[in-house]
């Protein structure tokens, strides 16, 4: 065995001939998680901007005025916190939350894909054909048998089975897809523990 140092990021991996390659993929799929935790680019946050935070994620719609009234400070002083918040990246945009039922969208479903190839280009080639696909709400490089995994609103069956056909299973490089159809959801949560 012998050590290879991977710049990206800064650790050793160990390369055993022809393992190599799964090695390489292993470590850069469970680690994954551990080198985005550990990067100093966290802000601090005190006990103000928390409270902000969680007022905004509840109504993003409340005025500066009700938002400085519930987070103890001046209308001025939380306006210049919450313009920190948004240059810093954390906050990252402001949206309307629609009801998918009554928007039309009763079918929702989870669709496991795996590609046949893998690498930057077919990966690269995948995600621009499924940018263009609105119903495909939530795209995620995943760990497991299965390398993507799509969260996807159609207004039922057949427009999903229209998706499948014509969509997904038509992609270059796409071999297998599994779906897993949502017949009730008990909890959805779009607000982050801060």
């Amino acid at each position: 065995m012998r050590q290879k140092l991977d710049e990206k990021h800064n650790l050793f991996i160990y390369i055993n001939n022809s393992a190599y390659n799964l090695e390489l993929f292993l470590l850069n799929n469970i680690f994954f998680c551990y080198f985005y935790m550990n990067t100093n680019n966290l802000m601090q946050l005190d006990q103000t901007d928390k409270g902000i935070l969680d007022e905004l994620q509840a109504n993003a719609r409340i005025t500066n005025a009700e938002l400085a009234k519930r987070v103890h400070l001046s209308p001025s002083s939380t306006l210049e916190r919450v313009k920190k918040l948004e240059t810093s990246g954390l906050i990252d945009r402001y949206v309307t939350l629609l009801n998918a039922r009554k928007a039309g969208y009763s079918c929702m479903t989870f669709v496991e894909v795996t590609l046949a190839r893998h690498g930057e280009a077919p990966v690269e080639t995948f995600f621009s054909s499924i940018a263009d696909m609105d119903e495909v709400l939530e795209c995620h490089h995943i760990t497991g048998e299965g390398d993507f995994l799509l969260k996807i609103a159609t207004r039922d069956i057949p427009h999903y089975d229209e998706l499948i056909l014509h969509g997904l299973s038509a992609l270059p490089n796409v071999l297998h897809l599994k779906t897993s159809v949502v017949l009730s959801t008990f909890k959805h949560q779009t607000k982050l523990p801060i």
